[in-house]
């Protein structure tokens, strides 16, 4: 077991510090680019190979979303955010596990097969005119909208009309479901209230609606404004009244809340954020494909993100609780990719009480969100386990479904896989129990 277990194990202290810290010392990041590669889609489950102890008591289907395809024909995407949605099945029982994964079939997807040929623009990439019509009726083209994708890995798409829904839905512990238009990314809930935060990004409606004119992307119509506040908006979950008062911040960017709940009076909620909204554009294919001293300069950021501690494993993203027993309500524990690169590099368990963190970590891996699956019959805040698929840039190497003990971080068994998997973004446990 010992020889399994690549974590760096026991708590850690974590420490505040007052001088700026920079990323500057970061050199020589490994090259990630087999992580962003096209892949084939597993129509049938395929078995993997165990190592170490699957619980006998997980039991259901790991489902995990992100880009999978990422050139159709001779065109290829320029933004991580554009490739063809790929979903994958873990499916988990009696301690063994198989595989299987589909191109999410919709009619974007259908249409650039069809015409061999990126037929609908994503957020880094435009549509390109069809070659096969005459010079006048291309022309035209470049005058028309963007149409909207139904590309579900990530959907920029209906700025005006909202008709989708957000990746990230709230659920009370009645089963009752929280969600919001897909032009908003995701929003924090406590018992009683919905907090939405508005960031000061904007969109310059004129380089979007000229974008194919210019051949440029919507993306270049979205910029990061750091002189605007970030506003908090607090509306009541019941009555869906909106507070007269709005809570002022400077400039952050987030992309993901850990948890929100009230306490005597007051409303807490942890976020993940930065003070730099323009990370974004690190995630254009050609950044995720370089190597030596130009990926560490897309790496480099001047942020001031935490403390000695944290900074030996980066900024923190994808974070995860124990939805069930904590969503809206204080709690202790929760989980997240550590980001020593452009992609998360290793898994950290944080204690809010004991300000103290465990961290999973191994040389060339890079863990994807970790998912908390509570064990049955749980009491305890952190009884379960965490589920992560972790994925190598080394051919020689597997792939495979990591299973920590949520408790001690320590590795319980891992399930490779035989073929490469393209890294991803958000997943979910459904349980069979």
């Amino acid at each position: 077991m010992s020889s399994m277990n690549s974590s760096t194990s026991g708590w850690k202290k974590t420490s505040s510090q007052n001088k700026e810290q920079h990323f500057t010392d970061v050199h020589g990041l490994p090259c990630i680019e087999n992580l962003v590669c096209s892949a084939d889609e597993t129509p049938e489950p395929i078995t993997t190979t165990i190592t170490g102890n699957i619980p006998s008591w997980i039991k259901g289907n790991f489902l995990r979303n992100g880009p999978g395809k990422f050139e159709i024909g001779r065109s290829s995407f320029n933004h991580w955010f554009d490739g063809m949605a790929l979903l994958h099945q873990f499916h988990i029982e009696d301690g063994k596990v198989t595989y299987m994964s589909r191109f999410l079939n919709s009619d974007c997807y259908k249409e650039n097969l069809e015409h061999n040929r990126i037929m609908v623009s994503e957020f880094g990439t435009i549509a390109m005119p069809d070659p096969c019509k005459n010079f006048f009726q291309r022309f035209l083209s470049r005058f028309e909208l963007p149409k909207p994708t139904d590309n579900a890995n990530v959907d920029w798409s209906k700025f005006v009309a909202v008709n989708g829904a957000t990746a990230h839905p709230h659920m009370d512990p009645d089963g009752t479901t929280y969600n919001m238009g897909n032009s908003y990314t995701r929003k924090a809930m406590s018992e009683n209230y919905v907090v939405f935060i508005e960031q000061p990004i904007k969109m310059d409606l004129l380089k979007i609606v000229t974008g194919k004119l210019r051949g440029k992307g919507i993306n270049e119509g979205v910029y990061w404004d750091p002189k605007r506040n970030t506003v908090f908006h607090v509306i009541n979950k019941h009555t869906g009244k909106l507070s007269l008062i709005k809570y002022c911040a400077k400039a952050l960017s987030t992309f993901h809340q850990i948890n929100c709940y009230e306490d005597n009076g007051f409303l807490i909620m942890d976020i993940c954020c930065s003070d730099d909204g323009q990370a974004i554009n690190n995630y254009l294919i050609q950044n995720l494909k370089k190597s030596g001293d130009a990926l560490d300069e897309v790496f480099c950021t001047h942020e001031d993100l935490h403390g000695d501690d944290l900074h030996k494993y980066g900024g923190l993203e994808f974070p995860h609780i124990n939805y069930s027993m904590c969503n809206s309500r204080p709690y202790r524990y929760f989980y997240g990719c550590g980001f020593r690169h452009l992609v998360g590099d290793s898994l950290i368990k944080m204690d809010l009480q004991g300000k103290q963190i465990k961290v999973w970590k191994h040389a060339g891996m890079y863990p994807s969100e970790p998912i908390f699956v509570s064990s049955p019959g749980a009491v305890e805040e952190d009884d379960g386990v965490i589920l992560s698929v972790v994925i190598t840039p080394n051919q020689d190497k597997s792939t495979f479904l990591l299973v920590l003990d949520a408790k001690t971080f320590e590795e319980l068994g891992r399930a490779e896989v035989p073929i490469n998997i393209p890294y991803g973004f958000h997943g979910t446990f459904q349980n069979r129990h």
